[in-house]
């Protein structure tokens, strides 16, 4: 009759430890992430409730009815054209939700795949891929925007390109560095020495592994594509009229400050908390998923 097996038990400790816990990794939620997810949530809403009801028109022009004070049947007043201003801010955070979305998916369809290129690449041609990435650091979002409008004429569309174009840097650089610290790791070394592809080790180890860094970049870049589109609607060169957007409404108060300050407040406040929104859940999500974060506590 056999002895039993005494190191069993204790190897099977050992392996389970030093497997890695997912669950360690994600902090509990914070205020931040709840107060971020508070406000997009909030204006991801009003973009969707604008579908299907506005109190009025918000295109409609009624000259029998500019600059009215905020009333019952204009909750925030009217313009000096007789628009609702409550129904454009409805409209407008769906103009502005738009051209975040096609702004960060632009911006992370290239840059994730080039920055997980880099990071895989041998040290000479991911230095290479990450100079010429660089190029477009000398292009900000507004300046190759206004190069759009010059180009292919103001709209929409080249405003979420222009927007989308200047982000990829940001993208590619953080996941460049994911991904370089997730090649040093004993499960890529194990699938290299399994006979594993690049782009196997690329799609089952990397790509998971730097999803988070993925999200938090996405949220902070929404942030800044709901500047920037602000920008170009003021500046004339974002969304055309008479599609409501936040930055034209700021654009045309700007001659009624003294009269009707009102104006610029409702539109100021709308793009001020969305893009607070918009930071605070990436700061969230961020503090959940980093796990050096909780190391270093």
């Amino acid at each position: 009759m056999s002895a039993p097996d005494t190191k069993s038990a204790p190897d099977t400790k050992a392996a389970a430890s030093a497997v890695p816990d997912v669950r360690r990794r994600r902090r509990p939620v914070t205020g931040s992430l709840l107060v971020g997810g508070l406000i997009v949530a909030v204006v991801l809403g009003m973009a969707l409730l604008s579908f299907v009801w506005t109190p009025h028109d918000p295109t409609l022009v009624n000259a029998s009815a500019r600059l009215q004070k905020p009333s019952l049947e204009y909750w925030f007043g009217t313009d000096k054209f007789g628009r609702d201003v409550f129904s454009q801010i409805l409209v407008g955070s769906r103009t502005t939700l738009f051209v975040g979305f096609v702004a960060v998916g632009v911006a992370a369809v290239v840059g994730v795949p080039l920055g997980i290129a880099a990071g895989m690449a041998p040290r000479w041609l991911g230095e290479l891929l990450m100079r010429a990435n660089d190029l477009l650091l000398a292009f900000p979002a507004l300046l190759l925007a206004i190069m759009f409008a010059a180009v292919y004429g103001a709209s929409t569309l080249v405003a979420m390109v222009a927007i989308g174009i200047a982000s990829i840097p940001n993208f590619a650089r953080l996941i460049r560095g994911g991904t370089l610290q997730v090649m040093k790791t004993e499960y890529v070394t194990a699938a290299r020495a399994a006979g594993r592809g690049p782009f196997a080790i690329a799609v089952r180890h990397v790509l998971p592994n730097v999803s988070s860094l993925v999200i938090v970049q996405a949220s902070v870049g929404f942030a800044i594509a709901v500047l920037a589109e602000a920008a170009l609607s003021f500046l004339g060169f974002g969304t055309p009229p008479p599609t409501p957007s936040w930055g034209r409404m700021l654009q045309e108060s700007q001659e009624m400050l003294s009269s009707a300050p009102r104006l610029a407040v409702f539109p100021g406040i709308a793009i001020a908390v969305a893009v607070l929104g918009f930071n605070l859940l990436g700061d969230g999500l961020r503090d959940r998923f980093d796990p050096k974060l909780e190391d270093r506590r």
